[in-house]
């Protein structure tokens, strides 16, 4: 049993003026290795990353589920996402890490959507035989990356990423979902909006007036994308945080609780027994990280 979620910073390993990185796979385990910390132990990201799988099969936990890889497996993790690596080095690939204002300070609105609707996803599948395709947006990042002309280097990796991120989502259409401009754009303001105000507020109803919206098109949308009501999608939103908070052993019952705006801690436990038939004392003591 994990006895706290370590937090990681992109500090934490990376020293760069550019908040980018782009490292094999078995680059990262070899790092972790030399400074004794363990990737099969949970941690909470503070920053945003993308794993590229090559060759190899093995899994990953990303908030507390486990995703499959395999060849042509992208992994989108976002900042505060609880993951941990499998123990044994079995896969081949790239690890590319950002912060997010490297990616949304100098983007276009158009571009900044294709981002979004590719992080919202928890895995994305190209196909083995697309990896070829991505191999010289790839190779350029490692070079320009590596690179010690300073000269737009940060622009040009920038440009690139975004290019590599766009053949990804083209190479994945016929695989996933995709959802109307407009309507994907509200739905995430929302999903922000209940980032920016749990604390004070779980009501859709709520939300739907802050974003200006009939509480009707925030349920379609919501439906649309998520298959749950504007409802049922915040208290899933409030179930995870609330996970991922539990899982960092940081706080009490009663401080997680009015974190994340329940009024009475008696609230908080009834809401998390409600949908995971456990107290949160009882999933603390279960919480078990596999290598």
């Amino acid at each position: 049993m994990s006895d706290k979620i370590e937090n990681i910073l992109f500090s934490r390993f990376v020293k760069q003026p550019i908040p980018f990185e782009f490292i094999t796979i078995r680059e990262l385990y070899d790092r972790c290795s030399k400074s004794g910390y363990d990737l099969s132990i949970a941690h909470r990201i503070a920053f945003h990353a993308l794993i590229i799988v090559t060759q190899g099969n093995s899994k990953h936990t990303i908030d507390f589920k486990e995703e499959v890889l395999m060849p042509g497996t992208i992994l989108p993790l976002t900042k505060n996402q609880v993951h941990a690596f499998n123990k044994d080095l079995i896969i081949k690939g790239y690890v590319i890490s950002f912060e997010e204002t490297f990616i949304t300070q100098n983007i276009s609105e158009k571009s900044l959507f294709h981002f979004l609707q590719i992080y919202y996803e928890p895995s994305v599948l190209i196909g083995e035989e697309n990896l070829k395709t991505l191999q010289p947006y790839l190779t350029l990042l490692k070079n320009v990356h590596e690179d010690g002309n300073q000269n737009m280097k940060s622009e040009t990796i920038s440009s690139l990423f975004i290019a590599l991120l766009f053949e990804i989502k083209r190479l994945s259409i016929y695989q996933h979902k995709t959802f109307e401009s407009q309507r994907f754009k509200d739905f995430i303001r929302f999903k922000q909006l209940i980032s920016h105000h749990y604390s004070e507020s779980h009501n859709a109803k709520e939300y739907a007036q802050k974003l200006l919206v009939s509480y009707k098109y925030l349920n379609d949308i919501c439906k649309e994308i998520t298959n749950k009501t504007a409802k049922a999608f915040i208290d899933s939103w409030l179930l995870l945080e609330i996970k991922r908070n539990i899982s960092e052993k940081k706080y009490t019952s009663q401080e997680i609780a009015f974190k994340m705006g329940f009024k009475e801690p008696s609230n908080f436990i009834r809401f998390f027994k409600k949908f995971t038939g456990i107290t949160p004392n009882q999933f603390q003591n279960k919480i078990i990280y596999k290598g």
